[in-house]
């Protein structure tokens, strides 16, 4: 939650910590090295198009098409979406062509068909140039024990390995002679064996294209920096020009998801130009815990966004202790020709000044507007709204060219970014920020339930917790657990929950305020007890102390954490800087004015494009308005509206984000401002007991669907089909919501990952061509998730059918649509 953040100025806090940025130390161009993932994508779709083109994804790796280490994540069949959304490459993980783990050792004999087969495969794809073979996947400990401190042993593993390698590569370069190879891609960084690699690749001509290897434990954040800096002396010694490196395994699951743990990742590998991907510890198609089921941002991924906005070059950054284990750690950025400078830091609670240096008169002119924003931890399945902005502040630059930005009362689990823009004239909006406050579960009474600790640094794959510990074994009838709060005025407020559902099934408690009557809260199922997700809830308070009782309903729910926050308005909104938009063409900058959000305005032509990231709390319609000089066109869900300067236009958006393009003749724009609950009002509805249904599909009985019923048995035979009927008032593009639930798994027998499975099913609007939509596991049979399709309607009656004649299709609830320009 937001902490107090005075405005930015020279004044410095006791005991607060420094950090400098040098803004004419440059590093290089930013790279975006550090945002890949290790099994992030399952399916085409999941996660979708608007979680991850955002991102600007450099590379990710999969499994071969067809391995059997994991059911899903396949490297061809996920390539079509990572690419149309701007991936980089790919890394194919030969190895998970194997079952089991640690892969069965069957010799090389056995591995070269494989081998075979999957080159084959990947040369014939029509993006080869793309994708990267890693032919050994740890060979440390896997097949080679190469890590064993016995000497005579270790070189007679080592010699079978370097025959292997050799073996390997030259078969694929026998297949595809301009294939890009990885390796060796040991578990954690060892000189010996390193050195001896790169002497023999070299003398072999088997020097990989790309250096791999994985830095997997909490002393990475102290170590990786001396064991780049070795890696680099073992190349210049031997004589090899500087290669590429890829990190293609780091973090843990303490880091995965808390943006204030990833910023300390990414701050240090992408200050020596290096790429990384995060590491696959439980379930794929969420970019290893930064997606929400398949387009729901969380804390992490809004770290990431960030991550993805920075432009220019690099510039020094200087922290309070550099290579030092959970401290605070920063990069930025500075884009000269945008005229921006961006700090992203976090790792740390408390107070810190931000000492910007360099800051030159000729790209900011004398003052410039500091804009201060928080992206807090929400969990690894908890929803964050886009992030607050905490101060928005105009400030002179000092005699000496530094401005500094004071963070106070800052989060350990939270990431911060601070924006500079030249100041120009006006003065901007100052930032809302409510009252808010966190009670830990720990902390608070505890009735027959027990305290565990969680994700440490001594237990660094343990999940995230806040402040490390929770509340669990909440199982009996008496078992609760008594929030003290103390607010400062009568009102409303947004209460939110983290918690861990393992019941398989979504779960409750009751809700009670001082001991009065209790309202239910219900729970979704997440994957693991300690696989921590949020749910929102209001509740009045008069001023004062109360007691906010979380007591046993029908399952067990672990307790994480409760923030209050006061509600300051009815309807939440959000302004979306034109500034930092993703942008195409040549637009320029425009910081005359530092009214409004305080960021200046882009300058549109034709020709130019902006790209906004716009969050939905849920499903409906949103208010919409373009803060431009001049009509702009906006393009949401392939449907095209022209919006007037200040007009509001009611747009239906979708669950999660929302990519909202924005052209213009010419225009001056400052922010695309969106606001509402997601209205309802004006979609058609219909139950699953309103669908035509044949060939086997049929209705089943649930407690949990909308209408106490759900379609289920559907698909896996071409006449297995449910068809609605809707009734349009109105021709056009509409959103089609669609309500399921499916909890299919196939388990592989690892040790740890969750190895779900997507469905999908086949639409068919009228006579148009069905497109096939995939469906991410929901986590239970109960569960029932939304996703968005766009589809065309005539006026009158439409008839829409699901079905899949391969496979089965999810299972169906209800079914909305909301006309995209309401």
């Amino acid at each position: 939650m937001a902490g107090t953040l005075p405005a930015a100025g020279p004044a410095a806090a006791a005991g607060a910590q420094r950090v400098t940025v040098d803004l004419a130390a440059s590093e290089g161009p930013v790279m975006l090295g550090a945002n890949g993932t290790l099994y992030g994508l399952s399916d085409d779709g999941v996660p979708s198009d608007a979680m991850l083109a955002p991102l600007k994804i450099t590379s990710i790796s999969q499994k071969p098409e067809g391995g059997a280490q994991h059911p899903n994540g396949d490297a061809l069949t996920v390539s079509s979406s990572f690419f149309r959304n701007g991936g980089g490459e790919i890394n194919v993980m030969m190895q998970d062509i194997y079952s089991k783990w640690p892969y069965e050792d069957l010799g090389i004999e056995d591995y070269l068909p494989k081998v075979d087969k999957i080159v084959s495969e990947v040369a014939a794809d029509p993006n080869s140039e793309r994708f990267v073979y890693i032919p050994f996947n740890e060979p440390d400990q896997i097949w080679y024990n190469l890590g064993t401190s016995d000497q005579a042993q270790y070189e007679v593993n080592r010699d079978r390995f370097l025959k292997d390698w050799k073996t390997v590569y030259q078969r694929i370069r026998a297949i595809d002679p301009d294939a890009r190879i990885a390796g060796p891609n040991e578990s954690g960084y060892h000189t010996r064996l390193l050195t001896d690699f790169l002497a023999f690749a070299k003398r072999e001509n088997v020097l990989p294209q790309i250096m791999t290897w994985h830095e997997l434990d909490s002393s990475s954040l102290k170590n990786f920096q001396g064991n780049h800096d070795n890696y680099r002396s073992i190349e210049r010694d031997l004589g090899i020009a500087p290669l590429k490196i890829n990190i293609d395994e780091y973090a843990n699951r303490r880091d995965l998801s808390v943006p204030g743990q990833l910023a300390q990742w990414v701050s240090m590998f992408e200050r020596n130009k290096v790429y990384a991907n995060q590491a696959y510890w439980d379930a794929a198609g969420n970019l290893d815990g930064n997606v929400v089921r398949s387009n729901i941002p969380n804390g992490g991924w809004w770290f990431f966004r960030w991550y993805a906005g920075l432009t220019g070059n690099t510039v020094k950054v200087t922290p309070p202790q550099a290579n030092t284990v959970d401290t605070l750690q920063g990069l930025a950025s500075y884009d000269r020709k945008r005229r921006q400078a961006q700090v992203l830091l976090g790792g740390s609670a408390g107070d810190a000044d931000v000492v910007v240096q360099n800051v030159s008169r000729s790209a900011f002119g004398r003052t410039v507007t500091a804009t201060v924003a928080e992206a807090a931890w929400s969990g690894y399945e908890g929803q964050h709204a886009t992030p607050r902005v905490l101060t928005r502040t105009k400030v002179k630059v000092a005699a000496d060219g530094t401005v500094t930005v004071p963070l106070r009362g800052m989060h350990k689990m939270s990431a911060y970014r601070i924006a500079l823009t030249p100041g120009g004239s006006g003065t901007p909006s100052a930032a809302s920020v409510p009252w808010s406050a966190s009670y830990e579960a720990e902390d608070a009474a505890i009735t027959d339930g027990r305290v565990y600790t969680q994700g440490t640094v001594s237990n660094a794959n343990g999940y995230a917790a806040s402040g490390t510990k929770d509340v669990g074994s909440l199982n009996t009838a008496t078992s609760k657990v008594d929030f003290t709060v103390d607010v400062p005025a009568a009102g409303t407020y947004d209460l939110a929950i983290l918690y861990g559902n393992q019941s398989g099934t979504p779960a409750t408690q009751q809700l009670s305020i001082d001991g009065r009557a209790a309202t239910t809260v219900s729970y979704p199922s997440t994957e693991n007890w300690t696989y921590r997700a949020k749910k929102d809830v209001t509740v009045d308070l008069p001023a004062g102390r109360h007691v906010l009782t979380l007591a046993k309903g029908d399952a067990e729910v672990t307790l994480d954490r409760v923030d209050l926050t006061a509600r300051t308005s009815a309807v939440p909104s959000a302004s979306y800087e034109a500034t930092f938009a993703d942008i195409s063409g040549r637009p320029s900058f425009d910081y005359s004015s530092s009214a409004g959000v305080g960021t200046g305005a882009l300058v549109l032509r034709p020709g130019d494009k902006a790209v906004f990231d716009a969050y939905a709390p849920r499903d409906g319609y949103y208010t919409v308005v373009p803060r431009s000089s001049a009509p702009v066109r906006l393009e949401l869900h392939g449907q095209k509206v022209t919006a007037v300067p200040g007009k509001a236009l009611r747009l239906y958006l979708v669950a999660g984000n929302n990519r909202v393009a924005m052209t213009a003749k010419g225009a001056s724009v400052h922010s695309l401002d969106v606001s509402g609950n997601g209205s309802t009002s004006g979609t058609l509805a219909y139950e699953g007991a309103s669908a035509t249904l044949a060939g086997g599909a049929r209705l089943v009985d649930s407690v949990h669907a909308s209408a106490r019923s759900y379609i289920g048995w559907l698909g896996n035979s071409a006449s297995s089909t449910a068809e609605f009927t809707v009734d349009a008032p109105r021709p056009g593009r509409y959103m089609l919501v669609i309500h399921y639930a499916h909890n299919d798994r196939r388990d592989n027998g690892h040790s740890y990952n969750t190895d779900i499975m997507s469905r999908t099913a086949d639409i068919t609007v009228g006579t148009a061509a069905a497109p096939k939509v995939t469906f991410k596991n929901t986590w239970s049979w109960d569960d029932y998730w939304t996703l968005g399709v766009p589809v065309d309607l005539k006026a009158g009656a439409n008839k829409v059918t699901f079905g899949n004649a391969g496979a089965w299709a999810p299972n169906i609830d209800r079914i909305e649509l909301g006309r995209v320009v309401g």
